[in-house]
Parts: structure tokens; C-alpha cells; sequence
């Protein structure tokens, strides 16, 4: 059991009649005749069928298309300083933050009902990845390479591995980028490759409109580590959290957009290192205990509110539940959800 990594600073049916023919009558005219009703108008439905939902976010699908029939696609963004702005992760569906070696942290960006035309820059996949996606069922990873045993561990997992260094034709290099922070795809081309495959995600979370009961927040801060010191500020008019770096830096995309989400999502994970080096100057590779039959500490954060509790989750396959402190499922405002899986040695700070 670790200790609590939380500390805080100072929304008839109408009836139709039958009309009657007129009848034109005198005072020699004979007995009225029969006058046959007319047959009441079929009944009509005021109610509207609901749009179908993105199984990733709760909301319609853009445009009121049908929930494309494809996976998960899981793509890994790199978030080391200079590989600074990335494309794309608006256009995801969940987005996870996963710590890697050296403090540094990536992202595992997930899409499913939006496509992006240019995502990355793309860098290599780790072991913490499987444990991570697993809960999509058989989600496409796109990455570029990684160290073997971690190439077949995904390999001998229910994740299908889109190596992009062995798909060079669905590369693209924009002008001004620099390897190894110049491999980028788009989301069609990486479905592309594997286009047969049609099972769309089980949800992982529960929507509602209405959020729960909650402490009211103006901020999180989470310091992984000097490469990533996030803090998310939540803007009342926008109804999302914000994201920034180092408290004042706005973290933006390479079109301007600032990433912002509907929720997000702290959840408190045991790490530990090894026993692969990850690289050549001596970082090992993370792993984190999230199955099976794991569990910690909780923070959700949406419409302005945080609600504490508790996550756990039974095997590879299985959705991660977050629960409150009394048990219930803790729902999440339908839109995109940034989950930070943050090592449980870490204290985020929360501003009421």
C-alpha cells in the first residue's frame, strides 16, 4: 500500500376529428343519408432517435455519420521537448500519458471516430503499452520500432503491431522536422493497413451530462519530471481543462490548437524498472502494474470538479473501472479524456 499522492493549494398526441359532409336540407327533403367517417391519420412519433455515440468519447459521431466499423488505432507521439509541437492529438478519442524512462513521458494517443490527416512525430513502443491497450480489444499499435523483447511481447499479445519502419510507403516527413522527431502518418493510411479489421472498442468509460458530485477545481498540477511539469486549468466558458507546461506555457499543437480535454483522468500506478535497457545510456524499461487484479488511487477531473476514489482493473482484456469512494462508477463528461498514469510516488497538486 502506497501513501496518498494527493495534496492541494491555496450545470397531445392530437386527436384527429372526422369532419362530417355537409347535408343541405328542406322541409320536403327526404330522411338524411349516411355519412361515412373518414379514417384518422396514422400516428406520428415526436421523438427523436438519438445519434450513435462514439464508443471512445460518448458523443455523435462528427457530421452524423454512422461509428465507423473499425478498431482502436493506438499511435505512440513523442512528448520529449523538442519533439514539441505535435499533430494531431486533437483528433483522438483518449490519450494517454504514460512515464518512460529518464522521467520523460509519451503519449499512446487513441483514435477511433475522427481521422487526422498527419499524426506524430511516431517513436518506438514500449512494454508498458500492452497493459495500457489491452482493454481495447485488438487495437492497432503504430509505432516506429523498439527494443525486441518488447516487440515480441506486443507481438505475442491481442495488440496488432503497425511497425511504421516496415511500412516506409505511409511515411511522411514534414519540412522543418528533423529525425528522429520527422516520422508522421495519418490515421486512414495507418487503417489502411489492415483493412479487414472492423470490431469497434468496447467503451471504457460511462457518460453523463451531469456531472457528480464534486470539489470544485480551478487547477491540477503534475510534475513527472522536468521535461513534463503539466498543470491542467479548467475554463468555465469552454467547460474543459487546459493544458499547460511549467504553469504558464500553453501546450499547443503545430496548427495553434491548445491541447484541452472534457476529462482528465489521474491514475495512480505502481512502476518499477527493468529488466531491459530501453536505450544507450543506460535507461531502463518501465513497467507498470495495471493487471492483473490491480488497483489504486483515483482522480477524476471534468466540468470544473474533481471526484476522488479508486480504480482497479481484473485482467488484460478487462475496461479499467474508476469508482468512487462509496463504490459507484464515477461517470465522465461525453468529449475527449487525457488519463495520466502517474507513478504513485508522485503528489499532484490540486487548487481549489
Amino acid at each position: 500500500m502506497h501513501s496518498d499522492p494527493i495534496r492541494r493549494r491555496p450545470g397531445l398526441a392530437l386527436l384527429a376529428l372526422a369532419g362530417l359532409s355537409g347535408l343541405v336540407l328542406s322541409a320536403c327533403s327526404s330522411a338524411p343519408t349516411a355519412v361515412k367517417k373518414a379514417d384518422p391519420p396514422p400516428p406520428t412519433s415526436t421523438t427523436a432517435k438519438p445519434a450513435p455515440a462514439c464508443p471512445l468519447t460518448g458523443l455523435p459521431v462528427p457530421g452524423g455519420a454512422a461509428v465507423p466499423a473499425r478498431p482502436a488505432l493506438a499511435v505512440k507521439v513523442d512528448n520529449y521537448p523538442t519533439a514539441r509541437p505535435q499533430s494531431g492529438l486533437d483528433k483522438a478519442d483518449v490519450i494517454y500519458e504514460e512515464p518512460v524512462e529518464g522521467g520523460i513521458t509519451r503519449y499512446a494517443a487513441v483514435f477511433q471516430c475522427q481521422d487526422a490527416a498527419s499524426v506524430g512525430p511516431v517513436r518506438s513502443a514500449r512494454n508498458i503499452d500492452i497493459g495500457i491497450l489491452g482493454q481495447l480489444g485488438n487495437p492497432l499499435l503504430a509505432h516506429v520500432g523498439g527494443i525486441p523483447p518488447v516487440l515480441a511481447n506486443i507481438d505475442a499479445s491481442p495488440i496488432v503491431n503497425v511497425d511504421l519502419g516496415e511500412n516506409g510507403s505511409i511515411i511522411t516527413h514534414p519540412a522543418g522536422r528533423y529525425a528522429p522527431y520527422d516520422t508522421y502518418s495519418s490515421t486512414a493510411q495507418m487503417w489502411g493497413t489492415h483493412p479487414t479489421m472492423a470490431t469497434r472498442p468496447q467503451p471504457l468509460f460511462g457518460y453523463s451530462a451531469t456531472p457528480p458530485a464534486g470539489t470544485p477545481v480551478a487547477s491540477v498540477n503534475i510534475n513527472f519530471s522536468s521535461t513534463s511539469n503539466v498543470t491542467w486549468t479548467y475554463n468555465p466558458t469552454t467547460s474543459q481543462f487546459e493544458r499547460f507546461y511549467n504553469g504558464t506555457t500553453p501546450d499547443t499543437l503545430a496548427d495553434g490548437t491548445q491541447n484541452a480535454a472534457a476529462n482528465v483522468v489521474v491514475q495512480y500506478v505502481h512502476i518499477s524498472y527493468g529488466p531491459w535497457l530501453e536505450n544507450s545510456e543506460g535507461g531502463l524499461e518501465v513497467q507498470a502494474d495495471l493487471y492483473p487484479d490491480a488497483s489504486g488511487q483515483a482522480q477524476v477531473f471534468r466540468n470544473g470538479v474533481e471526484i476522488t476514489g479508486t480504480w482497479q482493473r481484473s485482467a488484460l482484456g478487462s475496461p479499467t473501472q474508476f469508482l468512487t469512494a462509496a463504490g459507484t462508477p464515477i461517470t465522465l463528461q461525453p468529449g475527449q479524456t487525457w488519463v495520466e498514469l502517474v507513478p504513485d510516488t508522485i503528489a499532484t497538486a490540486v487548487t481549489p
